[in-house]
């Protein structure tokens, strides 16, 4: 059964690519791999450039379409189960059977929280259930 994570900033001011960067470092302890799923070519520019500087005392090894990096940064979804899925699309993503683990980071602004809503909507429409996390 897929799972799916809100992670919803409600008084934090910090940004969507700090956020995925700390979930990133925590999530690599376990060993998984990790796909940051973005259309956006400034956003994926965004979280390359922060997975390079985010901690001084360990890199998070990650590429743009780099699907042997731990971490890979795509404008395509991954065509394995393996992989903890981060979504950056305004979208939910549809085929959430086919990844064990969706990970939405909804920012503290009105617009995000709107998308936030309707992609909970569309997970809850297509029987999952997901968990939030109010930070």
């Amino acid at each position: 059964m897929a799972k799916v994570s809100f992670y919803l900033f409600e008084k934090s001011p910090e940004r969507q690519v700090e956020s995925a960067c700390r979930l990133c470092r925590k999530i690599l302890r376990k060993s998984a791999k990790i796909w940051l799923y973005s259309p956006d070519l400034e956003m994926q520019q965004q979280l390359d450039e922060r997975l390079w500087s985010f901690d001084p005392s360990s890199f998070l090894a990650h590429g743009i379409d780099q699907t042997h990096a731990p971490i890979c940064i795509s404008a395509v979804l991954p065509e394995s189960a393996e992989w903890i899925v981060f979504n950056f699309n305004n979208q939910a993503i549809e085929q959430v059977t086919q990844f064990s683990h969706i990970i939405e980071i909804i920012e503290n602004d009105e617009h995000a929280k709107h998308i936030g809503r309707e992609k909970f909507k569309t997970y809850r429409k297509l029987g999952i259930v997901p968990q939030t996390f109010k930070l």
